[in-house]
């Protein structure tokens, strides 16, 4: 990492950890060194408004008065989970039948973390699809909020419609997978 302030060195790491409702995080460097914030605005701006700790991420970095901080990220890729994590609905599926799942537009009812789900309508249909925490931090979300559009793959379950992958809306949009 450059100790130059404002010249910005590309740093490969994991999310140390991240809390939304405060607005920020940070970022520990493959290479060692010191903690970098990961400021949520930073993070809006590549299109999410979370991200699950654990998750891989690539960042331009820059030294600040305050530290090292992410000036954009690069690229997220969520946690490493095992298939179907705390989900007994998923435990007998297929994990390519479930990514080769279609995206469908949806908007985030609610959520609630600490009892760890909520639900979400595709948009066109009034039917609950389930969200479950485990399949948000498996997608690489921290928290995800009510009215927030994003891109579900949606399998049926034992209970009803349960959502096996979310993306950010731009995300999906762009038809990443």
């Amino acid at each position: 990492m450059s100790e130059d302030p404002g010249v910005r060195t590309v740093v490969r790491g994991h999310v140390k950890w991240f809390d939304p409702g405060k607005g920020f995080g940070f970022v520990v460097a493959d290479e060692g060194g010191p903690d970098i914030l990961l400021h949520a605005n930073v993070l809006r701006s590549y299109g999410q408004g979370t991200v699950a700790d654990g998750s891989a991420i690539e960042v331009e970095v820059s030294r600040t008065e305050r530290g090292m901080q992410a000036a954009m990220v690069l690229t997220i890729r969520p946690p490493e989970v095992a298939p179907g994590a705390g989900l007994a609905d998923l435990a007998d599926m297929d994990p390519l039948l479930l990514a080769q799942q279609p995206t469908a537009p949806a908007r985030v009812k609610w959520f609630d973390k600490g009892k760890g789900f909520g639900f979400a309508n595709v948009w066109g249909s009034e039917e609950d699809v389930f969200l479950h925490i485990e399949v948000l931090r498996k997608s690489g979300f921290a928290d995800i909020a009510p009215g927030e559009a994003v891109g579900l793959r949606i399998v049926d379950g034992k209970r009803g419609k349960l959502a096996v992958d979310i993306l950010t809306w731009d995300a999906a949009g762009r038809g990443v997978h």
